[in-house]
């Protein structure tokens, strides 16, 4: 099995930015010349992840509501007591969505749906940079 592994970097501006890094990930496929395989798409850190959405205002609006409802950024978590903290409804929420997507590669092209687009989301407090990592199996 051959394994090609590239990394996207991205400022973000923190409290549920979403960035459509699909075209980033698309070019890693490209990179690694796989016609048929699979794209691993990776976030290290624990207040950020991937996941595939369209990448619309509604739907990130709708996302970030649902997220706020489930997880209120206000209310009295343990972590921010114990660690002195801010952010963990951002590790909660990250927790929720998943650090990772494993998306289908076929004629050397991300195989997703028309409206779909892989997108990394910083619920943290605070801008961040950010590293995403994709390896390409074939």
């Amino acid at each position: 099995m051959a394994v090609h592994t590239g990394q996207l970097r991205f400022s973000t501006e923190g409290d549920g930015d979403v960035i459509d890094i699909t075209a980033g990930v698309q070019d890693v496929v490209q990179q690694a010349g796989v016609e048929t395989g699979i794209a691993a798409v990776f976030v290290p850190g624990s207040t950020a992840a991937v996941t595939a959405m369209e990448h619309e205002p509604g739907g990130i609006n709708d996302l970030r509501e649902t997220l706020d409802r489930l997880v209120p950024p206000d209310r009295d978590y343990a972590h921010n007591r114990l660690n002195h903290d801010t952010n963990s409804h951002a590790h909660i929420r990250a927790a929720i969505v998943g650090p990772s997507e494993t998306l289908p590669v076929r004629d050397g092209r991300l195989d997703m749906g028309t409206w779909q687009q892989v997108v990394l989301v910083d619920f943290d407090d605070r801008p961040r940079r950010r590293t995403v990592v994709v390896q390409v199996l074939a």
